[in-house]
């Protein structure tokens, strides 16, 4: 939505979630055939290499990895008309289910008004 002109504001969105995963064959099996879908763009040897990736990583960190799209946190965000995405990278890893504590620099949101 920029008009291309300098005053384009940019934000950084840091999410934390934790989650737990119950069935970890089910996480898999989703992953798995995101991965073989033809519109997947991957080549075979890509492909191949994600499919073991996911089928060897006990946490199941690769398999989400492969269920969530970046942009889709943009559904969090009220006012989606006035926000467009520009670059997205999603990072998952294994968690021991807590939140680790917050620099003091930090700031917590627990919803609209809610900034510590």
């Amino acid at each position: 939505m920029s008009d291309g002109t300098d005053t384009a504001r940019y934000l950084r969105l840091t999410v934390d979630l934790v989650v737990e995963v119950l069935d970890i064959g089910a996480l898999q099996a989703a992953a798995l055939a995101e991965i073989r879908d033809p519109q997947t763009e991957l080549d075979d040897g890509e492909r191949q290499e994600q499919i073991e990736l996911v089928n060897t990583d006990e946490t199941g960190a690769a398999a989400l990895q492969w269920l969530i799209e970046p942009d889709h946190v943009l559904g969090l965000v009220e006012h989606v008309a006035e926000v467009e995405p520009r670059e997205a990278m999603l990072g998952v890893e294994p968690s021991d289910g807590v939140l680790e504590e917050e620099d003091e620099d930090d700031h917590e949101f627990d919803g609209p008004g809610h900034l510590h």
